[in-house]
């Protein structure tokens, strides 16, 4: 179903891990609107090209280049330079907004606590040591004070957001009904899916961990070991997702508690034995210890999706339409509350003026 869950993208490929549905580390989004990496910076830059002010502060090349730096894969084919220009007058435009944003906050009177930027570092940090939390700061160019500033300014951004924006969204039974008779295609089901959830370990070191207890089984005894012990306590009553956060080797599933996501049938047809298997679960059941060639698992089955034509009359296809109508008015109405917001405000963008008057070639 579109709008209320995401699909994979392949098959198991005879292992787990080829499934991947997280980024490995992300600290831009941390609200729903993007505040970007490094834009703390500004604070602590005493000189340098100014290519754009709101209300007075300056936002500087270095920034939005730092951010691009960063958006950009290593590697990946070189953009000329109208190219480049283009992609940081939109960076140069988000850091605007960002900077109206976090202003129009504090001049509401959000605060936000010590103990909630806290929580939200600790989150970031949590998948990773701190040696390498500190090394993807500095791969950023960020310092840890600039990390909680970012995310302060996140949160605030984030209650401004849900105070003037998203408390007043709401989608009628009627809208609900007309979007599904507009889409009502995109519910069609053309093969069972099966919502999986995994705690993966693997018989070696792995320099890719991201569970939270930094646990990694070296050794294949080591590994039946561990394997065994986690089964174990599933057994006694364990919570799955806790346990795949605390101790599952998979860096792509562990931090959002093993979760695969939606595999059709289809993608388990590459491995028997494990279609087998998971066929015969039950909702909310967890299997027993899978060996296959590089790793040992434990698989529960979180949810079923039967073929065929879903229905409106189905809560999961309610939830999912509610969801992706709320999205669009929220989108929308953000837009337009950000356009007022810079109505009021003193934006000069000298890196626009710049391009118009003198053309790229003048921005060295």
């Amino acid at each position: 179903m579109e709008g209320g869950r995401e699909r994979p993208s392949g098959g198991f490929d005879n292992t787990f891990r080829s499934i991947s549905f997280l980024q490995a580390f992300c600290l831009i989004g941390v609200v729903c609107l993007p505040l970007l990496t490094s834009a703390c910076q500004k604070s602590k830059l005493k000189s340098g090209v100014v290519w754009a002010e709101v209300d007075g502060q300056p936002i500087f090349r270095d920034q939005v280049e730092k951010i691009y730096r960063n958006r950009v894969s290593p590697g990946g084919e070189a953009a000329d330079k109208e190219e480049v220009l283009s992609y940081e007058l939109n960076i140069l435009d988000e850091l605007i907004n960002n900077q109206i944003l976090v202003a129009h906050a504090e001049h509401s009177g959000i605060t936000v606590s010590e103990a909630e930027v806290d929580t939200k570092v600790s989150q970031l940090e949590s998948p990773y040591s701190k040696e390498e939390f500190v090394q993807k700061l500095k791969q950023r160019g960020m310092t840890e004070s600039d990390l909680r500033e970012e995310v302060r300014n996140s949160l605030m951004v984030d209650k401004l957001i849900n105070k003037d924006i998203d408390s007043r969204v709401s989608v009628s039974d009627a809208e609900i009904a007309a979007y599904y008779q507009r889409n009502k295609a995109a519910f069609s089901i053309p093969e069972t899916e099966y919502h999986l959830a995994q705690i993966e370990v693997t018989p070696g070191p792995d320099s890719d961990l991201r569970n939270l207890k930094n646990d990694d089984a070296k050794t294949p005894a080591a590994a039946r070991q561990k394997i065994q012990a986690l089964y174990a306590q599933l057994r006694s009553g364990a919570d799955f997702a806790i346990v795949a956060q605390d101790y599952s080797e998979d860096p792509t599933t562990a931090s959002s508690g093993g979760d695969m996501g939606f595999i059709p049938a289809s993608g388990l047809d590459a491995n028997p034995e494990l279609k087998k298997i998971v066929e015969s679960l039950k909702v909310g059941q967890i299997s027993g210890i899978i060996k296959t060639r590089n790793a040992y698992h434990i698989v529960k089955l979180l949810g079923i999706e039967h073929a065929g034509q879903g229905e409106l009359s189905d809560p999961k296809v309610q939830s999912s339409i509610r969801k992706t109508l709320i999205n669009e008015k929220e989108q929308l109405l953000k837009a337009a509350y950000i356009e007022t917001l810079r109505d009021k405000a003193k934006v000069k963008n000298f890196l626009a003026e710049q391009i118009v008057q003198h053309g790229v070639s003048s921005v060295k």
